[in-house]
């Protein structure tokens, strides 16, 4: 089963350097949709990782869709994170709509053909998603959706847009809207520190008008549809920020053995070779404890929410410490763009923030701890 693991690895490996890498470049300087490399990860069938065989996927597990997130985020964060979010974007469906939303939605995800995200994030919303103001309101047989989602990744190119939306006082639905659907508008392209590559924009909804067989499940769980996704989605963004340390960390290692400095490489200096090892032993402690939540996620194993919740920390917090390192290691030319580890740098900052803040995963990390679930 670990040659399985290990051969798909480097399988990616090889598509990410030959395919994805030499585009990233560019594609952070023009942010721009890093099209060449969603062309690779398409001709290679990597969307369709998570979906079964009859939705047009290949049915891999939760480890495999990490492996693959890691090495085309260690050549490319945006075009991980443009994946990724497709795999997001389609979770409630997949695990809670009706066959018939399933065919609709998955299949044309699956092969890359159409993108998907996933909407929660509102102007006064981020962490506390119960204060969500958008809302949905049945009419006959349709749901007409009023409100605006923030900072959601993959819009506008998106075609399928997962909104979780108020549908009563108390009570959230998911329902899939289409970017042709009547009242759906985006916003202007967000200017943004780090993931140039990844589209970003606001989605506003202004009466906008679905069928009803585009309610996701329960059209009053759609809370806890969502919730019951975190588990998974942070798994994938802490595989993110573990592929941007390990290509910056890459990157170090051989700008760090050809460069001189007094007549020898600086990979001979004491102090240099302390850091090195320092962002090893961050990264390889940082994997562990992602692949051991990974683990408690596919046996389903109550354990697994406060576990992905450290993995989620400690995988960007060690991510930005290896990133800003590995610009230390580079001097002077860590800080100009010729060099990716200061795209890297940038790139690394938002896997602190989204997909629940640190600060958000610590308070659920000690909540387990004294209910006593997050125990080995």
């Amino acid at each position: 089963m670990q040659t399985e693991y290990d051969d798909f690895r480097s399988s990616v490996r090889r598509l990410a350097a030959d395919k994805v890498a030499p585009h990233a470049a560019d594609v952070d300087d023009q942010e721009r949709f890093p099209q060449e490399a969603w062309d690779a990860l398409c001709a290679a069938d990597l969307p369709g990782l998570p979906y079964d065989e009859e939705l047009g996927g290949s049915g891999a597990d939760l480890l495999s869709q990490v492996i693959a997130v890691e090495e085309v985020a260690a050549a490319c964060a945006s075009s991980a994170l443009v994946l990724l979010v497709n795999w997001a974007g389609t979770s409630t469906v997949v695990s809670q709509g009706s066959d018939e939303l399933r065919s609709e939605v998955v299949p044309r995800v699956a092969s890359g053909e159409a993108g998907a995200a996933w909407c929660m994030t509102e102007p006064t919303v981020g962490s506390d998603l119960s204060g969500i103001r958008t809302s949905a309101v049945r009419d006959g047989g349709d749901w007409v959706l009023n409100g605006q989602k923030r900072f959601i990744s993959n819009a506008p190119w998106a075609d399928w847009y997962a909104i979780l939306a108020r549908t009563g006082e108390r009570d959230f639905g998911v329902l899939m809207v289409h970017r042709h659907d009547p009242g759906i508008s985006f916003g202007p392209h967000e200017k943004k520190m780090g993931m140039r590559g990844s589209p970003t924009t606001d989605v506003a909804l202004d009466d906008c008008r679905v069928p009803a067989r585009r309610v996701v499940g329960d059209p009053v769980q759609g809370y806890r549809y969502i919730n019951g996704e975190l588990n998974g989605s942070r798994a994938l963004i802490a595989a993110q920020a573990l592929g941007i340390a390990q290509g910056a960390f890459d990157a170090a290692v051989a700008y760090t053995g050809q460069r001189e400095q007094f007549g020898q490489q600086l990979s001979r200096f004491q102090m240099l070779r302390g850091m090195v090892a320092d962002m090893a032993v961050k990264i390889e402690s940082a994997r562990a404890l992602l692949y051991d939540a990974v683990r408690l996620i596919s046996d389903d194993d109550p354990r697994a929410r406060a576990r992905v919740s450290m993995a989620k920390l400690l995988c960007s917090d060690n991510a930005m410490s290896v990133a800003t390192d590995a610009v230390q290691l580079h001097g002077g030319y860590g800080f100009v763009r010729d060099y990716p580890v200061e795209r890297m740098m940038r790139d690394v900052k938002i896997t602190q923030i989204y997909e629940g803040t640190n600060q958000i995963q610590r308070l659920v990390i000690a909540k387990d701890v004294y209910a006593g679930q997050a125990r080995a």
